[in-house]
């Protein structure tokens, strides 16, 4: 065998040398080239029943009547940490404009301050409620801190009243309309409280009057109507029966 035919004969047997086919090009997708997906835009800010004009009343008259109630204010203020201690004012997460969570503001008329999961409704002849708690209760005076809410901008002098959280989720579940009455911000008083509504939700009949008026406010509203409320809650709410 001869020097060249050898030579040749490896070159056909040795796999390194052997000629390679080009590879070929790899299809990519989507996720290959990690293009990220189109951001989806929050949700637009819901728009509060009555707008700037309702705002606009609601922040003049809380600030008139806060200058015009403070010898009232102060006076309870003294009377509630002398007779029930240091702790003036009960604060206690609500359910605000589209649900939102707010701290409201009252005097302190109870000897608890509940704010959880578990949350028990006022009652007739409660006896967590304090000497000074059951007069400022039976005339809705113990509501006059919301006042302050309504400058911050968290309530209305005039929309449905705002419920414990924990209240908030039990409601939604046992009627299907109730976030509805969240398309305003939640009033010191309301169309459901100047007629007959108000005080402690017993049974299904007890909600479903409630709802009912909150909803209807929110589908008539109108600057008479607030007014209307307005007048009518200081004619009856005071006096009302089921104030405790």
């Amino acid at each position: 065998m001869t020097e060249s035919s050898a030579f040749e004969r490896s070159l056909t047997t040795n796999p390194t040398t052997a000629t390679k086919e080009p590879a070929k090009p790899q299809s990519l997708n989507r996720r290959d080239l990690k293009i990220a997906d189109p951001v989806t835009p929050p949700p637009a800010p819901i728009a509060p029943v009555g707008g700037r004009i309702k705002r606009a009343f609601d922040f003049l008259a809380a600030l008139a009547a806060i200058i015009f109630l403070s010898p009232v204010l102060v006076l309870i203020a003294i009377t509630v940490r002398y007779s029930s201690g240091p702790d003036i004012i009960f604060k206690q997460e609500r359910g605000g404009l589209a649900g939102k969570p707010f701290v409201i503001f009252k005097f302190r008329t109870m000897t608890v301050q509940e704010n959880g999961d578990t949350v028990v409704q006022a009652k007739r002849d409660d006896d967590r409620v304090t000497g000074v708690g059951k007069l400022l209760r039976s005339t809705s005076l113990d509501e006059l801190p919301q006042l302050f809410n309504v400058l911050r901008g968290d309530m209305s002098l005039i929309g449905p009243r705002p419920h414990a959280l924990h209240h908030d989720n039990e409601f939604a579940k046992r009627h299907s309309k109730y976030r509805r009455r969240h398309a305003t911000r939640p009033g010191i008083t309301g169309l459901a409280q100047v007629t007959g509504f108000r005080g402690e939700i017993e049974t299904d009949d007890d909600l479903d009057n409630r709802i009912a008026a909150d909803i209807q406010y929110v589908d008539q509203w109108s600057m008479r109507l607030d007014l209307s409320i307005l007048v009518r809650t200081i004619l009856v709410v005071p006096f009302d029966k089921n104030a405790y």
